[in-house]
């Protein structure tokens, strides 16, 4: 049994708190308002944010980070624009060598860079380990059986997180590939939202299926030309996760895109949603690296002028489906090569 922090009383943070204090480990979930964390050791439930899941004894809410000096493992779950400000909160009171397990989805606006890459920046003494995958809070948090991935330079540390994290309900893979895990989880989220723009104009599941295939075949394209190895994202953080966030009821993603879709605006929307919704961020970050590095993203792009520009959803489309005439092949026939030469690259690297 291990000592683990959750920081972040959010819907995924608390739903990780649930998982490994049912799995009989020690849990400190640390929030940001005292009132609501009482509540939340009172009622057992996280009302506001994960509603019907009960917390095990196992589980104490607070907002102490003295915490953090005693812990195995800190899992970070706040939203992708506040890892930086938040690690260097934390700094302080962490133990040199407490693995960090960061579940935020996103890059860094301005700088573009993963993640993993600004908590390594800001905690250089602590091994960094990244959690992907197809898993909804709210699933989670009701044990129902989900699969993620984690992905670190540091294999000790993924093998760790797997050791501690891997329960009956929750299955946890490994994969040396963390730029891939992480763009994957990414990139994801901005499809989700065009699928939910389609379902807000009332299309159906061809178009979704379509808006799919073509979205994970444009997320290969930018994530290998960041140095990701293409077979990542045919598994767990490229397609895994895709499949449930354009699909879910549970998507705040596909939620606010269908939203858009309708014509309501992006204030609003956010609004309505309540909680932050990682693909709005993503899509200017994905937009701005496609055209830095000439990669073709006609979905991305697209999603861009919508969310951004104004632009209407139903022209969006029309635009995506009367670009010129493509062969599908090719495409599949590049992204092999580059996967043999990743390939090659990591032999002669080892």
């Amino acid at each position: 049994m291990a000592k683990i922090t959750v920081y972040g009383a959010g819907s995924w943070g608390t739903a990780l708190a649930v998982a490994m204090g049912k799995a009989g480990h020690e849990v400190a979930l640390i929030g940001r308002n005292p009132q609501e964390m009482r509540l939340m050791n009172e009622r057992r439930e996280n009302l506001h944010y994960l509603p019907g899941v009960v917390l095990p004894q196992t589980v104490k809410a607070t907002v102490d980070n003295a915490t953090l000096g005693d812990t195995d493992m800190l899992i970070l779950s706040v939203p992708s624009h506040s890892v930086r400000e938040t690690a260097q909160k934390i700094r302080a009171f962490l133990n040199k060598g407490t693995i960090i397990v960061n579940t935020a989805k996103g890059l860094e606006e301005g700088s573009h860079k993963r993640l993993s890459e600004v908590l390594s920046e800001e905690l250089p003494d602590n091994p960094i380990v990244v959690l992907s995958g197809p898993s909804h809070a709210e699933e989670v948090g009701k044990d129902m059986p989900t699969t993620v991935v984690v992905a670190s330079q540091d294999t000790t540390a993924a093998e760790t997180v797997q050791d501690i994290m891997m329960t009956p309900k929750f299955r946890v893979y490994t994969n040396p590939d963390t730029i891939g895990v992480e763009l994957g989880g990414a990139f994801k989220n901005i499809i989700a939202l065009c699928a939910g723009f389609a379902e807000g104009l009332g299309f159906g599941d061809n178009t979704r299926a379509a808006l799919m295939t073509r979205g994970i075949a444009e997320i290969t394209r930018l994530g290998v030309a960041l140095g990701g190895n293409p077979l990542t994202f045919a598994g767990l953080s490229g397609v895994g996760d895709l499949i449930v966030t354009c699909t879910s009821q549970h998507s705040r993603n596909r939620r606010a895109g269908i939203a858009l879709g309708q014509g309501k605006p992006l204030d609003q929307v956010l609004q309505e949603v309540g909680m932050v919704v990682e693909g709005i961020r993503t899509t200017k970050v994905a937009y701005e690296l496609s055209r830095q590095y000439g990669i073709s993203m006609p979905i991305v792009e697209q999603a861009y002028q919508v969310v951004f520009e104004g632009a209407d959803p139903k022209a969006a489309v029309s635009a995506l489906m009367m670009r010129g005439k493509k062969h599908e092949i090719e495409e599949v026939a590049q992204i092999a090569m580059e996967n043999s030469d990743y390939n090659a690259r990591l032999q002669r690297n080892q």
